[in-house]
């Protein structure tokens, strides 16, 4: 006679918890995790005129370029010719990831490792430089070696052959300026899951002609500096940069000793789809609740949102009140990174992670820079000009994009205390 057939559910495995022990940083503020803690407490502002295109008949054209950046210094095993800008950022920020979290390129070829790096535009500086020279000299014009650099790819290959890691799960998140907190969740979920035991994820972009044209013809950049939740708000300015996080569990931090800058808790994704550029406010506060179940947080308890705010008033006025839905009449201090950084794609979110784990880590709250009064319609404390000393057990993260693509992410303490 056969066995009973058991009908019972499996028992899913117990979920590994999974932190940030390495950061690696290239931004307009500061290059490495140290220049950029030291900016954001600072209130620094990384903006200038942009040169990294000509700018001719622009009535304005500041924005938030990286100024000083060596990739020699970082980029040893892939020859930086063939790279291309974005994709320097990249390679040089997931090598000073691995160096911050104590590990070496032969640590990581011992483990399972995922890469996944989020992007907007990928190597668009690039593809607007054959552009240009197709336009002036036709098709015979154009440089293999450069077209040869632009896949978007490229930006999460850079960092496997800079670290040596053939055998490492490569992605590259196309989700524009919520990617890296879509590649931050793609590594939680291979790290809690057992299917990795490193994840190096985060986003990284480079500027460029064809996005900054694109904003500045539909009003949206700004003649001076970018200025979240304030009531003379005038728009974003385009940065760019890198940042990419080293997540490994809780476990294996603990065991080789390593110094844990703070837990991630948990994700939410979600598209609306609604509306190709305005965001949707119900949609936005279901994924921020999203992100509160999965991390097992009540609102209560979350001490900091490090806010998308763009500083365009379709954004900012949608998405205080998305967190006030949330949260209620009294939501956390709520700050824009992007009144220090400018927009820098997908890097945006995955350095606004990075700012919120040094937050956790150092005891303090960035600020809003550049702010004079806040807007009545946004009604929050965006933590005007100057940060604040601060006890940070639970901070989250929220990334916006086009098309209605929202990813937020939970960070905590817990871990780091340990």
């Amino acid at each position: 006679m056969p066995a009973a057939r058991d009908t019972r559910p499996p028992v899913p495995p117990q979920r590994r918890r999974v932190v940030v022990t390495g950061l690696g940083v290239v931004s307009s503020i500061g290059i490495g995790q140290a220049e950029f803690a030291a900016g954001l407490r600072a209130g620094r502002s990384g903006v200038s005129p942009i040169t990294a295109f000509d700018t001719t008949g622009y009535a304005h054209a500041n924005g938030c370029q990286v100024l000083g950046f060596r990739p020699e210094e970082w980029i040893h095993r892939v020859p930086t010719a063939e790279l291309g800008r974005a994709g320097r950022f990249s390679a040089a920020a997931g090598r000073m990831a691995v160096l911050d979290a104590g590990l070496t390129g032969a640590d990581l070829r011992g483990v399972r490792c995922q890469i996944s790096i989020g992007t907007t535009d990928g190597e668009s500086f690039d593809l607007d430089r054959l552009t240009a020279a197709e336009l002036a000299g036709g098709p015979r014009s154009l440089d293999p070696k450069l077209a040869k650099r632009t896949a978007s790819t490229r930006l999460s290959v850079a960092v496997a052959r800079e670290l040596g890691l053939d055998d490492a799960e490569v992605l590259t998140v196309g989700t524009a300026c919520s990617a890296g907190n879509y590649a931050i969740g793609n590594g939680l979920d291979a790290i809690r899951g057992g299917e990795a035991d490193i994840a190096l994820c985060g986003g990284a972009d480079a500027v460029c002609r064809k996005t900054f044209t694109a904003f500045y013809r539909l009003g949206t950049i700004a003649p001076d500096c970018c200025r979240p939740f304030d009531a003379d708000r005038q728009g974003i300015l385009t940065g760019e940069g890198a940042g990419v996080l080293l997540l490994e569990s809780l476990d294996s931090a603990l065991a080789r000793g390593a110094r844990i800058y703070a837990e991630v808790l948990g994700y939410g994704l979600n598209c609306d789809a609604s509306h190709p550029v305005a965001p949707n406010q119900a949609s936005v506060a279901r994924c921020m609740e999203l992100a509160l179940a999965d991390s097992g947080v009540k609102p209560e308890e979350v001490d900091l949102v490090s806010a998308h705010g763009t500083g365009t008033r379709a954004n900012d006025i949608t998405e205080s009140r998305a967190i006030r839905e949330v949260y209620g009449d009294s939501p956390p201090r709520t700050v824009s990174l992007k009144s220090m950084l400018g927009h820098t794609m997908g890097a945006a979110s995955a350095l606004g992670a990075i700012a919120c784990a040094l937050a956790i880590t150092h005891g303090f709250i960035p600020p809003t820079v550049n702010h004079r009064r806040t807007d009545p319609e946004c009604a929050i404390d965006c933590v005007p000009n100057t940060a604040v000393t601060a006890d940070l057990r639970i901070v989250q993260n929220n990334g916006l994009a086009f098309g209605g693509n929202n990813a937020v992410v939970v960070l905590g303490k817990g871990a780091a205390g340990c």
